[in-house]
Formats: structure tokens, C-alpha cells, sequence
């Protein structure tokens, strides 16, 4: 069973409710840092920069003591900028992240089949369709929608005890009929869950398999 890095993202898209994004992605980043399931990139549609949307998230990162790491493209935006990250393939597992600005949600797409490493993957959006075009082309093991990425774990899922979180493709050894042939990609439909609630709002997922 193969575990790459977890590089997670959050896609905060231009039709987000800012709000809910607030909520997810500090749950994403602070819930549990050191998990491979946190978020370690923040994505946002370049419209958020003029939004408020932006400064308001990087306030509530900042009030959570999250040391936070500036894209190139975002460094160009800001009047002052400390020198631009290099390398977003890095899993920190503590209160740190990358923040990266992008054009469109083919964008934000590209940089996570780029530099992610197929773990887990949410986008932020009350766009349906933007919704439904991120979960079908980003090749990720879970991809969800309006939820944190914490709830990417086995126990959650209804797994029981879990084993790992595998990133893999084919996992078959041996004789392979055509289900060896098959693998899965955990889709996740949500509007603002997180784990520091989850005892109140898990009930009201929607999860699917493909």
C-alpha cells in the first residue's frame, strides 16, 4: 500500500461563502497539524485578494499562530512580501502552510496534479458546477466539497480501525481478476463541517465512492 506525502489543499473558489471558508480552512491547518490529512496549501481565486475574502483569512491564520509562507504569485500582489516560496512540496505537519494565489479553478487543478501528492483535496465554493468539475479532475484519493480535509480518515468513513491512507492506484499482488483491476477515490459533499464539531454535523455528510 503506497502513502505519498500529505500535501493536502483548500481551493477557496470566487463563489465561496467567506464564512464557511473561514471555518474550514483553520480547521484544516489547526485541528491537528501533524496529520497527514491537514492542509498544507491554500488556494485562493485571485478575486479574493480585492474580496476581503484574503485578509480575512490570513487574520484568522495569523491569530491561530500559523507561520504562513508566500506563493510567487501572491509576493507579486503584496506592497511588502517576504522572499516567495520555492518548494510547495513540503509536508510541515505543524502550524505552517502556503498561500497561493491562482486565476481560475482550472488553475488551482493544475497546482494540485503539480505539487500535491494525491492525499486529499477540498475546494470551497456554493458553485455547483465548479464543484462538480473539481471533484471529477483532481486525481486525488478524497476530494471533497464545503468540508475540512481532517475528515479524510478510515474510522470516519465507517472503515473501523484504520490502516493507512494509501495514494495509490493499483494495489493488487498476484493473480489480478478485473476488481484487482479497480481502485477508489473517496468524494466527500459537505456546507462548513469541521472536525472540532464533528459530533454535531458528521450525520449530515454526503459521502460517495467512484
Amino acid at each position: 500500500m503506497g502513502h505519498a506525502e500529505g500535501i493536502c489543499h483548500v481551493y477557496v473558489d470566487k463563489g465561496c461563502d467567506a464564512e464557511q471558508a473561514k471555518r474550514i480552512v483553520v480547521d484544516a491547518k489547526c485541528n491537528y497539524p501533524a496529520a497527514c490529512n491537514a492542509m498544507e496549501t491554500l488556494l485562493l481565486h485571485k478575486s479574493h485578494l480585492t474580496s476581503g475574502v484574503f485578509h480575512s483569512l490570513m487574520d484568522e491564520l495569523k491569530r491561530n499562530s500559523v507561520k504562513i509562507h508566500i506563493g510567487p504569485r501572491l509576493a507579486m500582489h503584496l506592497p511588502i512580501s517576504p522572499k516567495p516560496l520555492e518548494d510547495f512540496g513540503v509536508e510541515y505537519g505543524a502550524l505552517e502552510c502556503n498561500v497561493e494565489i491562482v486565476d481560475t479553478l482550472q488553475d488551482a487543478v493544475q497546482h494540485i496534479h503539480t505539487h500535491g501528492s494525491s492525499h486529499t483535496d477540498v475546494i470551497v465554493t456554493e458553485d455547483e458546477t465548479a464543484a462538480e468539475e473539481f471533484t471529477s479532475t483532481v486525481d486525488s484519493a478524497c476530494v471533497f466539497v464545503n468540508c475540512s480535509s481532517r475528515f479524510a480518515d478510515g474510522y470516519r468513513f465507517g472503515l473501523g480501525a484504520e490502516v493507512g491512507i494509501s495514494t495509490s492506484r493499483i494495489h493488487a499482488r498476484g493473480p489480478v481478476g478485473i476488481q484487482g483491476l479497480l481502485t477508489t477515490k473517496w468524494v466527500l459533499v459537505g456546507n462548513g463541517q469541521v472536525i472540532v464539531i464533528e459530533h454535531i454535523i458528521l450525520c449530515s455528510l454526503v459521502l460517495f465512492v467512484q
